[in-house]
This record gives C-alpha cells, sequence and structure tokens, in this order.
C-alpha cells in the first residue's frame, strides 16, 4: 500500500520537508537566540545605567565619541552657560512637560548641551529658571545624539523659536551660533524648582520594536515547521485513501463513470 512512497515524486516530497523542517526549526531558534540577546542587552544597559552613577566622574574628551560604553558615564566638563533652549514634550514619571536645555561654551569654543532639569505642562520660557553665571563646573550622565522619531524623541517641525524636539547636533546646529559636541548631559542634581532626567540606555539595547519582532519571526517560523509536518501527512493520507480505492476497485469505477458520461452526453436524442 506504501510503494507510492519510492516513486520520484514521493522521493522530491521527502528530501523537501527533511529539508524544511530542520531550516525553519534552525530560523526560529536564530530569531529566538536575537530576542533573548536584546533581553539581556536591556538588562545590562539598565545595571550598567545604576552603576554609572556611582562611579567617578570622567573629563568629557576622555569619553567620546560617545558609544554603547561610554553611555551613562559620568562626564564632567567647565565652561560658561550661553544659549538657553527648550525641549518639549517629555515625559517623567508618567506625566508630560518639557527639558531646560542649555549650552555650556567650553574652552575649545565648542558647546555642550546640558539639561539641567524637566519642568511639567507646556513649555514656557519665562518658567524655565536662568542657568548660572560665570564659570561653572557640570558634572552628569553622559548621552549620545538622540535621533528624531526614536524612544519618544519628537519629529515634529514647526515648533516656536526657542525650542528643539531633538538633543543632537544636527538640530542644535542651525539654532546657536557655535560648533556643538555630538553629545549631550544630564545633570545628576537639577536647578531649583526642577526635576533631574535620569541618564537612558544606550540605543539598540532595550525591548523595542525590533526585539519583539524578533519574537514574533521565532513563532513564524516553527508554524513555518508545523506546516510542513501537516501537509505531509494530509498528502500521505489522500494518497493511502486512494491507493485503498484502487484495491477495492473503486479509483477504476470513478474514471470510467466520466467517460461514460460524455458517451451519453454526446449521443444524438431521440
Amino acid at each position: 500500500m506504501y510503494r507510492f512512497l519510492l516513486t520520484p515524486r514521493w522521493w522530491g516530497i521527502n528530501v523537501f520537508v527533511l529539508l524544511a523542517i530542520p531550516f525553519c526549526i534552525f530560523m526560529g531558534s536564530w530569531q529566538l537566540g536575537r530576542f533573548e540577546d536584546r533581553v539581556q542587552d536591556h538588562r545590562t544597559a539598565d545595571e550598567k545605567v545604576s552603576s554609572d552613577q556611582q562611579d567617578a566622574a570622567r573629563p568629557l574628551a576622555e569619553l567620546l565619541p560617545v558609544d554603547k560604553e561610554t553611555s551613562g558615564e559620568q562626564a564632567t566638563a567647565t565652561g560658561r552657560y550661553g544659549k538657553q533652549l527648550l525641549v518639549p514634550d517629555r515625559e517623567l514619571d508618567g506625566e508630560r512637560g518639557y527639558y531646560v536645555l542649555t549650552m555650556l561654551r567650553t574652552d575649545d569654543a565648542k558647546a555642550l548641551p546640558v539639561v539641567r532639569g524637566w519642568l511639567p505642562g507646556d513649555a514656557d520660557a519665562a518658567k524655565a529658571p536662568a542657568a548660572p553665571a560665570g564659570e561653572v563646573t557640570v558634572t552628569g550622565a553622559l548621552q549620545a545624539s538622540e535621533s528624531p522619531g526614536s524612544d519618544g524623541v519628537s519629529a515634529a517641525g514647526g515648533l516656536p523659536a526657542g525650542q528643539t524636539a531633538a538633543i543632537s547636533a544636527a538640530s542644535l546646529v542651525n539654532l546657536v551660533p557655535y560648533e556643538v559636541y555630538d553629545a549631550w548631559v544630564t545633570l545628576a542634581e537639577a536647578g531649583a524648582g526642577m526635576t533631574a532626567v535620569p541618564a537612558k540606555a544606550p540605543q539598540d539595547t532595550g525591548l523595542d520594536l525590533k526585539a519583539f519582532q524578533n519574537l514574533g519571526y521565532t513563532g513564524e517560523w516553527f508554524v513555518f515547521a508545523g506546516f510542513v509536518v501537516f501537509m505531509w501527512f494530509r498528502l500521505l493520507r489522500r494518497e493511502v485513501e486512494f491507493a485503498q480505492d484502487a484495491e477495492l476497485g473503486l479509483a477504476e469505477e470513478r474514471t470510467s463513470e466520466p467517460a461514460e458520461e460524455a458517451r451519453t452526453s454526446s449521443s444524438p436524442m431521440a
């Protein structure tokens, strides 16, 4: 009854199944591994942000350029505060508000964006405390430039004068009359009346959309493997039923009935 499994057609089907199932399992396992790696990166990044707060601050120049290793580290810089900007639509502890961002002009004629704190409500320059005058030394968590449209960063344009949607050198270079560092610092201790903004983990180290895409692809590959097995058993069952019908002579009757009906329909009517 199962001699049909030795036909060239079924040899091809069996070879395909034997190759497809391990491939689907391998791809599903690989996607699952990618998801687990992102989960581990997320945990490691959160632990690093917490531990970096206890580390001694280092000069800004030693930590540039910002990467996954230096992001969140305590940096120190000396200079004079210059132009002040507001960063609207920023949430903190579930409440909507804005950052107070002040440019610190250092001795090398460049400006370091410094987030001095957060205030609730709509961005209002009149409510933002003025920056200290004279030479100051700031200490805070080093952060990489933001990318508009990611991780809660607004990509909206047309903001009022004195506001910026993203804290990045590319955005700020058009708003201030001096060169800007490709990094920024959030102070551990905010100015009067403001709340300190906690440091964020580096990009691509959190449970973002990409991580859950990996998890979704994992399920898809395992479903594909199950579908291949299901179709193989369905084809096998259909072939066995056809073989059983042939042994009972039912297959011949089924093939002869259409021919008989064709002869009947072609004969002239009386």
